[in-house]
């Protein structure tokens, strides 16, 4: 679906939605009618799904309604009781629904009864964005906002409301009062007042867009600095003083060598083209486990530079990871193939011990990366298994040939059929994975 609109096929994106009864087709399909004002169509797409009674169907349809401006239509159709009303996550897309068409008091209105929980408050925050609301709002999160720091001041670490103090900033800050936000959740933070890092790193993001470096820099260099010193860092070259963070970072990994600091440093020299600087930094963890793994960030950044990814893997220090050596040969065989070097890029991937698919399709993978559509589709059409043919749709939505590409693509029945098949048998594959457990 978002390849086809991508290449401009809204008009095949509908018939897929109405011929096949693809429900993302329908979906983004009903978006994009909308967006243009054609309401009236973005409807008949979505009442085949709503009418099955679907609840996720029925709140797109209901967000159709509201922007068509028939509001209370869409509220009836999704309020249809009072236990739905009770819901909480009812509520809470109701909510969203009325304050979009300017009823935001009815809004907090059927969001109070479950007020005592995050997730409610969370949503009360953003449905009142710039909505001459903030003083309600603060109103009504103040009393959790107290109760957690009264929970975490008796040697408690849960509440129901863990993020309402950072809600409470959030609000103060977009209320105009963001010395104030600063001062209450600061002095939180001074006296251990919170319970999450999240409410830590809400206080710190909070001080960078207020340009408050100085205040920041002495809350990164006290205990907190494995959680703030890279947002302190990332201030710094948002305003302009790339050196100054990246002798902060040098400094803090002499002080501490820890692997977070290390991670944010080499990424940063990366994106400043310093390849060769990355690597000093980073090579050291580039055999460590897991996400303590180095070398998968920079590899992630280089993937649209083919010839710096190569000469990063063959790094004498570059050595495939704990039980993970076959994303090295996937890494290397997509650098080779980005550089026009497929039949070598084939090669390293066949010698791959443990292949992450089948060997065809990633052959067709790699010549598509080549740019070789037409070679990489003559293979997967002799393949013709279903997960050839989802590739083979895409290879030929990229050759301009979209109607052909669909009528390829396997079925809603046929993709369910193949994942029940796949369900109900107990199997280890060549690849060694299992589709049930023992894993």
């Amino acid at each position: 679906m978002a390849l086809l609109l991508e290449h401009g096929h809204l008009d095949l994106v509908i018939q897929a939605a109405n011929e096949r009864g693809e429900w993302f087709c329908a979906e983004r399909a009903a978006q994009e009618l909308c967006r243009t004002g054609e309401f009236e169509g973005a409807l008949e797409m979505m009442e085949p799904f709503a009418a099955t009674g679907w609840r996720t169907a029925a709140w797109a349809k209901a967000g159709i309604l509201l922007e068509a401006g028939r509001a209370q239509e869409a509220l009836d159709l999704v309020l249809t009781d009072e236990e739905s009303r009770a819901s909480q996550e009812t509520s809470h897309k109701a909510a969203e629904l009325l304050a979009k068409a300017g009823r935001v008091d009815e809004a907090i209105d059927l969001l109070a009864p479950h007020i005592g929980e995050w997730w409610t408050q969370t949503v009360l925050v953003e449905i009142t964005e710039d909505r001459d609301r903030d003083e309600q709002v603060l109103e009504l999160i103040a009393p959790y906002a107290e109760a957690v720091r009264r929970a975490r001041g008796e040697g408690q670490w849960h509440h129901p409301c863990w993020n309402a103090q950072e809600l409470q900033a959030q609000v103060l800050e977009r209320a105009g009062r963001a010395d104030e936000a600063i001062r209450t959740l600061g002095a939180d933070i001074a006296h251990r007042r919170f319970l999450t890092q999240n409410t830590l790193t809400a206080y710190a993001e909070l001080l960078a867009r207020r340009g408050r470096l100085d205040d920041l820099r002495e809350l990164a260099g006290g205990n907190h600095a494995h959680t703030v010193l890279a947002i302190y860092a990332d201030a710094l070259r948002d305003s302009g003083r790339a050196r100054e963070a990246e002798v902060l970072m040098r400094e803090a990994i002499t002080a501490d060598d820890w692997v977070g600091h290390r991670a944010w440093l080499s990424s940063a020299l990366v994106r400043d083209g310093r390849l060769d600087d990355a690597i000093t930094v980073a090579a050291c963890g580039f055999s460590w486990h897991d996400c303590s793994n180095l070398l998968a960030p920079l590899v992630h950044l280089l993937f649209d530079r083919p010839a710096e990814l190569l000469y990063l893997l063959d790094h004498p220090l570059t050595v495939p990871h704990h039980d993970h050596d076959e994303f090295q040969h996937s890494w290397r065989a997509f650098a080779l193939a980005g550089l026009g070097r497929v039949e070598e890029a084939i090669g390293v991937a066949e010698a791959d011990p443990r292949p992450w698919s089948d060997p065809r399709i990633v052959t067709a993978a790699l010549l598509g990366a080549a740019g070789r559509f037409t070679d990489a589709a003559a293979v997967l059409r002799d393949l013709g298994t279903i997960k050839a043919r989802e590739e083979l749709f895409e290879v030929l939505v990229q050759q301009g040939q979209a109607r052909e590409a669909i009528a390829v693509h396997p079925t809603v029945a046929e993709q369910r059929a193949i994942r029940d098949t796949a369900g109900s048998v107990s199997r280890r594959q060549d690849n060694g994975y299992r589709a049930e457990p023992p894993f």
